[in-house]
């Protein structure tokens, strides 16, 4: 018997113990001037510094293809 009532009994337990924690732990509201800050995100991805220039500069490298080798 116990195994009948055992698995919808920990189920009934384990979504009262997600909506404890959802109500205790509340989601992040999102910042009152999110659209300013991704104006400016978008600000300093157009500008890079001189140092991100080899990063980018690799990330570019890998993700084009090698021109000499034929693609299968």
């Amino acid at each position: 018997m116990w195994l009948v009532v055992g698995g919808p009994a920990i189920v009934v337990v384990a979504g009262f113990v997600t909506l404890w924690l959802a109500i205790r732990t509340p989601d992040p509201v999102v910042a009152d001037d999110y659209y300013r800050r991704g104006i400016e995100i978008n600000k300093t991805l157009e500008n890079p510094d001189a140092s991100l220039l080899p990063a980018q500069k690799g990330r570019n490298h890998a993700a084009t293809p090698d021109q000499d080798k034929p693609v299968k």
